[in-house]
């Protein structure tokens, strides 16, 4: 693995051509420390951390099998309208001061429209007028080009569409809209002039094969930043009663990614709960970026602890502007 790693370094790029196996049938640790290190020499100690709050909740007209907000799921999830523009605001200037890089509203639904679309573009505008240096991220669904184009008008940078899985084992997990619809999203959002973070989440039932050709189609895509969510199943959807990933896999799911994809932000999302150290490991692996604080509908860590660990890593973070 060292040697793929110093070919990687020096400019290989693997694709469907190569024979994959060899990141399945590795050493774990070696993998690791080859990720690691391609990690180190290609993106350097830097490490990007991300913040999202959850703008409207519950209700979506969408039947993805793993969501809590999803209308044909029965959970326990809160349901509430867009929030208010004082809320958002409030939700910024505390990762403002946290040090964190970026900072997204994510919406429930198939896309934002109307009036809840007006007080979205109204927060984006107020936000990156007071907080210039926040990178700020929006992800709402299947949007036209024109309301993206707006986004970014607005101060909006980034747009966030996972494809979640696999174009082959997407159809199991989501028939309301197509890979295709997300394709078509990613390209859309690019032709706004928005940069894209696009990933998924592992552990829905997918094969190895489809992981492979998740982080291929990503590499393919030229995705700059790549969420990895670590399924917690939730009570009330269709895969709640998965059983969860176990950290060797996972830790194989994160090198794999950065060894396929590896110029780009591999951003820890849900399941770092399943590390009792917070998940130091996933950035030994190849990771260099987080979401931190609450994730939509389940916990997550909190970012003093992540600043902490990540310091103590040797990862360089934004400086904090607040105690």
């Amino acid at each position: 693995m060292k040697q793929l790693a110093k070919e990687i370094i020096q400019g290989r790029r693997l694709n469907h051509e190569d024979d994959l196996t060899v990141l399945l049938n590795a050493d774990l640790k070696e993998l690791c420390e080859g990720a690691d290190e391609i990690r180190r020499e290609l993106c350097g100690s830097r490490v990007d951390l991300c913040s999202i709050i959850n703008g409207r909740s519950g209700r979506c007209s969408e039947n993805c099998k793993f969501c809590a907000q999803s209308a044909h799921n029965h959970t326990s999830c809160e349901e509430y309208g867009f929030l208010t523009q004082e809320s958002l605001m409030e939700g910024c200037a505390h990762a403002e001061q946290q040090g964190i890089d970026r900072y997204s509203i994510v919406t429930a639904g198939r896309t934002l429209a109307g009036k809840d679309l007006e007080k979205a573009i109204e927060a984006y505008k107020a936000m990156h007028k007071a907080y210039p240096d926040m990178v700020l991220c929006a992800s709402h669904g299947l949007m036209k080009c024109e309301d993206m184009e707006r986004l970014k008008e607005a101060g909006v940078r980034m747009y966030h569409t996972n494809v979640e899985t696999s174009e082959h084992y997407f159809p199991e997990i989501c028939t309301t809209h197509t890979y295709e619809d997300k394709l078509a999203q990613i390209r859309r959002a690019r032709e706004a002039g928005l940069e894209v973070c696009s990933g998924g989440i592992l552990g829905m039932g997918e094969s190895w094969q489809d992981r492979i050709a998740m982080a291929l189609l990503l590499s393919e895509l030229e995705v700059t930043s790549i969420p990895l969510n670590f399924l917690i199943p939730i009570k009330g959807t269709p895969l709640g009663e998965n059983a969860p990933l176990k950290p060797e896999e996972i830790l194989r799911i994160v090198a794999m990614f950065r060894y396929i994809n590896p110029t780009a932000y591999i951003r820890i999302a849900a399941g770092r709960g399943y590390f009792e150290d917070g998940g130091e490991a996933l950035f030994r692996a190849g990771a260099n970026a987080t979401l931190t604080g609450d994730m939509l509908t389940t916990v997550g860590n909190n970012t003093m602890q992540d600043r902490a660990m990540l310091h103590n890593l040797g990862f360089e973070m934004k400086e904090r502007k607040g105690a």
